[in-house]
């Protein structure tokens, strides 16, 4: 077994300077979340997300396999976002012209 090297697939990294540091795709500003919220919640398959996203289907595919290893964590992102984005929606945050009444 010593003659087996671990081979990585840097695609997927992380900048605390883009989007809050949180996992991209390599050479993009595309967050893992964001491939993984299309795929499972609007049932994109890899090959359109690929198409939809403008990226190579290794880049899907290394997201979503990021993704999976990480889910619990990204879950909890992604249900964050979602509770900030209704609550800004309520409160006419971000709106051009916000609700005159309440």
């Amino acid at each position: 077994m010593n003659d087996v090297t671990v081979l990585s697939i840097d695609m997927i990294v992380s900048n605390p300077k883009i989007r809050r540091g949180r996992p991209i795709i390599a050479g993009t500003t595309l967050m893992v979340q964001d491939v993984a919220a299309h795929h499972i919640y609007h049932n994109y398959t890899p090959e359109a997300l690929a198409h939809a996203l403008q990226i190579s289907l290794a880049q899907v595919h290394a997201a979503l396999a990021y993704y999976y290893a990480h889910q619990e964590e990204i879950d909890t992102q992604l249900a964050a976002d979602l509770e900030y984005a209704r609550g800004a929606k309520e409160q006419g945050l971000g709106q051009r012209n916000p609700p005159v009444l309440r």
